[in-house]
């Protein structure tokens, strides 16, 4: 199974593939706002962060732990230059 990355952004093609689920399923969950995304054009921008919270709260809760402990250590690595 492909791994979901908290910061990339998919197609709802690509969200798709990802939950194995069909395009009328894909289109109520965004309708429903159970999966959020943000329209370009015409077409939906999924972020990985929004899959993983609708997937597994818990998943999605550790990766955004982790990500704000690396943003915190660059900022201070980069304090100093």
């Amino acid at each position: 199974m492909p791994e979901i990355k908290p910061n990339e952004v998919y197609t709802t093609q690509e969200t798709q593939e990802l939950l194995k689920i069909s395009n009328s399923t894909i289109k109520r969950l965004l309708k429903s706002g159970l999966l959020r995304a943000n329209k370009i054009g015409k077409q939906y921008r999924i972020m990985g962060h929004e899959i993983l919270k609708m997937l597994s709260p818990e998943v999605d809760k550790k990766a955004t732990e982790k990500y704000q402990k690396i943003k915190i250590s660059a900022r201070e690595k980069t304090r100093d230059w």
